[in-house]
């Protein structure tokens, strides 16, 4: 009786990698820094919840064939809803369910200006299909948004106080102090971590010092 030979498949099955790290280069300024940095905070203390992944300067691939381009790199800061909240080394859209951000914000500099303004743009619009997007220069204040309606990014109408809103955060976002801040429907500024420690330990001091003038020693309490 003879043995079948091992079977042999036409051709190799190749998977593209999920486990991949994140490549962009070194952000433009401190100044850009210090922005993803307060962004990315504010939210994550704004929010209570655990179905939100939020990250700066952190590569999107969002195809097995993709090749690095000079031309194209991922986003300074995105919010992507209805995911798991975890670490992660980058985001890789096929191993994510599919999903794309939510949000994106380019923060503009001299050098990324244009490609943040057409070829990101276009990418974010049409590939993406990314609802909101937004960017900011720390330098000069230019802020504008997008809402991605038919297919096509519209731009936001600010208010009375030139933010833009949200519908993806439900937020608005603005520029005070001359840094990209979150406010609530509401108006209320939403606060940095360090912002709260110090409205918490004011409201300490006042409730102290309302206790001395009733004769009650705070320490004792």
């Amino acid at each position: 009786m003879s043995v079948a030979p091992d079977f042999q498949p036409p051709f190799d099955v190749i998977f593209p990698p999920g486990d991949l790290y994140s490549d962009e280069p070194p952000l433009e300024s401190e100044l850009h820094l210090r922005q993803i940095i307060l962004l990315l905070q504010s939210l994550e203390l704004w929010w209570h919840r655990n179905d939100f992944y939020a990250a700066g300067n952190l590569t999107v691939y969002y195809s097995p064939r993709q090749r690095k381009s000079e031309e194209f790199r991922g986003p300074d800061f995105f919010v992507v809803l209805e995911c798991e909240r975890k670490v992660r080394k980058s985001w890789v859209v096929w191993e994510e369910d599919g999903k794309y951000p939510n949000l994106i914000v380019e923060l503009l500099s001299d050098s990324t200006a244009s490609t943040d303004k057409g070829l990101k743009k276009q990418i974010y619009q049409d590939i993406f299909r990314t609802p909101e997007y937004f960017w900011f220069d720390p330098n000069n204040l230019e802020f504008a948004g997008f809402i991605l309606l038919g297919g096509i990014y519209r731009p936001i109408e600010p208010n009375s106080q030139g933010w833009l809103w949200s519908q993806q955060l439900n937020l608005y976002l603005g520029v005070r102090e001359n840094k990209l801040r979150y406010f609530t429907p509401e108006g209320q500024l939403i606060p940095t971590p360090e912002e709260l420690a110090q409205q918490q330990t004011q409201k300490a001091d006042r409730l102290a010092a309302k206790l001395r003038e009733l004769n009650i020693d705070p320490d004792n309490i």
